[in-house]
């Protein structure tokens, strides 16, 4: 978002032996619910109901706004935390976690974030989690951008919480398919009209990166990453390796809506590790402030880097012929690093 993403979850998914058993792969990187009063009353979980009013949507969009920009400005991620979750959460924490141990005192020239044009695209659907689209104009980034965010709450009694954020060219803000009353159409996790299944695209992004194929279209954030990985892979004095993994639970699930084609814009989570080791003779490059806000242990010949991802994709039909899956934004942010 507005600060660079560097990020935390309510739920820490680092596992302590992570960092340590890093298992070498071949493979690099990039470039980023609120308890309503006046939530839909909702006779059993099985009726299909808007997830949520338009007006609640409005009010979500702006006690986040209001909490991220006071959290930015403090550098504490106590202010915004029943705001976020899931990916955002862990880009978001980290960054502040950074922030404040490189300015105690705060953000000393903060610059808030504010939205505009905001449109709702509201699913109609039963049980819980539900979730919405906030598709947003920003004073952040190109003027032409629109901001995307995942709204989601686990019950009535929850605060509604960004889980995801993506920021896309307004061109590539796909159509979607919406009813007569405008409400839109959520798809299934294993939605088999799909030429992925929702709920395998974290796995399938995964392998992609360390095996290639196609079942992703060229673009950035697929045949051209993998290219940089592969340029920066060995370098005099320096080697990098990868490891990328799905996150698919809980609040990273996969979350998606049908587009007008009969496609699906689908909301995933990845996880991986970047591990830079150094020539004997040579040494790590100085990290940022901010990594080094980050990291444990002592940076000798090497140092892990952990990251949390999230991505839009475009997942087409299946019937449609000779067309891979498009990555069309993700937002990374460092999560924490180990130095051996």
């Amino acid at each position: 978002m507005s600060r660079d993403r560097v990020g935390r979850s309510r739920r820490r998914l680092r596992s302590p032996n992570r960092l340590n058993q890093f298992a070498l792969a071949t493979g690099a990187v990039t470039v980023l619910s609120l308890t309503a009063s006046g939530c839909v009353v909702v006779h059993g979980e099985r009726e299909v109901v808007p997830a949520a009013t338009r007006a609640e949507a409005a009010r979500a969009l702006t006690d986040f706004t209001t909490a991220y920009n006071k959290a930015d400005k403090a550098y504490d991620s106590s202010l915004d935390a029943d705001r976020v979750t899931g990916p955002l959460a862990d880009i978001d924490g980290a960054k502040l976690k950074a922030g404040q141990k490189n300015h105690p005192a705060g953000n000393l020239a903060p610059s808030p974030l504010k939205f505009s044009d905001a449109k709702f695209v509201i699913p109609e659907k039963a049980a819980w989690p539900r979730w919405f689209v906030a598709d947003t104009a920003a004073n952040k980034g190109l003027p032409s951008s629109r901001w995307l965010l995942i709204f989601t709450r686990g019950s009535a009694n929850d605060m509604w919480q960004v889980s995801y954020l993506t920021v896309l060219a307004a061109a590539d803000v796909p159509k979607f398919a919406t009813d007569e009353h405008g409400w839109a159409q959520p798809v299934t996790a294993d939605d088999a009209a799909l030429a992925v299944e929702p709920e395998k695209l974290s796995q399938s992004y995964s392998t992609y990166l360390k095996a290639g194929g196609d079942t992703f279209a060229a673009g950035t954030h697929t045949s051209q990453w993998r290219a940089q990985r592969k340029k920066v892979a060995s370098k005099p004095g320096l080697a990098r390796q990868y490891i990328d993994e799905p996150l698919t639970s809980g609040d990273y699930a996969p979350v998606g809506l049908r587009t007008s084609d009969g496609g699906a814009l689908v909301f995933f989570t990845t996880h991986r590790y970047e591990k830079q080791t150094a020539a004997t003779g040579t040494e790590i490059p100085a990290p940022s402030a901010d990594v080094q806000a980050l990291t444990t242990g002592e940076i000798k010949q090497s140092l892990t880097l952990e990251f949390i991802s999230n991505q839009a994709a475009l997942d087409p039909a299946k019937a449609s012929p000779g067309k891979g899956v498009s990555i069309l934004g993700r937002i990374e942010g460092l999560t924490g690093a180990k130095g051996e």
